[in-house]
């Protein structure tokens, strides 16, 4: 039980403050050189525009956290937008059908991941990575490369409209809600019991285990709720991005530069959801800033890949200061 009280202070530290620092520091970088970035209008298209990438991250930290990796978000994603035109083909008479089975489809997807890593004991990074690779390879053999079919109205709603009229803002776009209700959602499963041993686990899942926590249950039910989030995304991204076989292509390490740069370690144990989502804002404000200053797209790979490797080598110097650490506290005189 002490560990697992470690563990749920170590949530509520997280490191927030860094990130929310960070993001407020590109914020007035960008409204130095385009001034009406805070305006409603563009302020809310900025929002509506980061969206399914913040929802990514709230379900990805559940992963990360608990000491996984979900590689196969992004390919997930485009096979929901994909597996929806072909499906409903237009027809708006199909919309709630076909809504209904990308919700059992992601939900599957991350249950297939989550018993693989768990009850196999396949390391994640393999397991997600082919499933990555599964799903890619089957919307390339289903579509041919060229995705067939069209999205009701009623879909794209989520992604593209919002509610209109509203004083001083004028709309709030559907997405940006959603946004808000995900990560509600992911804040209140953190300070649950659930939340506190997924963090434990993640920190030391043997220590964990000895707690009596069912480690292999909270990290299946990790990659589910990752798979929920890739479904709740590609509903958001197919709604405003429309129907492409590369929808979701390169989110996985998107989303994963995000988490890290909430501060959220690689390898578990450390780090808070606000921060995930914080991450999220951040990159995408990052994004915006690098339009704002012309630079090529190109740019956002090196980033996203200086992002990880710094991410990576904290990660690494964390597991090497803890033996240390340990054998000074052993070491100290007592008096």
């Amino acid at each position: 039980m002490r560990h697992l009280r470690t563990a749920s202070a170590a949530l509520i530290g997280g490191g927030t403050g860094t990130v929310f620092a960070l993001l407020a520091a590109i914020f007035i970088a960008v409204a130095f050189i385009n001034p009406g970035f805070f305006e409603w209008p563009s302020l809310m298209a900025f929002l509506k525009q980061a969206a399914p990438l913040v929802i990514l991250a709230a379900g990805q930290y559940f992963v990360i956290v608990s000491g996984n990796f979900d590689l196969s978000v992004g390919a997930l994603v485009g096979a929901q937008v994909v597996i929806a035109a072909k499906l409903i083909d237009g027809e708006e008479s199909r919309t709630l059908p076909v809504l209904g089975v990308m919700l059992l489809f992601g939900l599957g997807v991350g249950l297939v991941n989550g018993l693989i890593t768990t009850a196999l004991k396949v390391q994640s990074f393999i397991t997600t990575l082919g499933m990555m690779l599964v799903l890619y390879g089957a919307i390339r053999l289903w579509t041919g490369g060229a995705p067939t079919g069209s999205l009701s109205e009623a879909f794209r709603g989520p992604g593209r409209r919002g509610i209109e009229g509203v004083p001083l803002i004028g709309e709030i776009p559907w997405a940006v809600l959603i946004m808000l209700g995900a990560g509600a959602a992911a804040i209140w499963l953190m300070r649950t019991r659930f939340g506190r041993i997924l963090v434990a686990t993640g920190d030391n899942d043997l220590a964990a285990e000895l707690s009596g926590a069912r480690t292999g249950t909270v990290r299946t039910v990790a990659f589910v709720f990752s798979g929920l989030s890739a479904t709740v995304a590609g509903l958001l991204i197919g709604g405003y991005a429309g129907v492409s076989a590369q929808v979701g292509e390169g989110m996985e390490f998107t989303v994963i530069t995000a988490v890290v740069l909430g501060g959220v370690v690689l390898g578990g144990g450390r780090g808070s959801v606000v921060a995930a989502m914080a991450g999220a804002l951040t990159l995408e404000a990052l994004f915006t800033l690098f339009n704002q200053m012309f630079l090529p797209a190109s740019i956002r790979p090196s980033v996203q890949g200086a992002i990880i490797i710094a991410a990576v080598a904290y990660a690494a110097w964390r597991r090497t200061r803890r033996p240390v650490a340990a054998t000074a506290t052993v070491n100290a005189d007592p008096s």
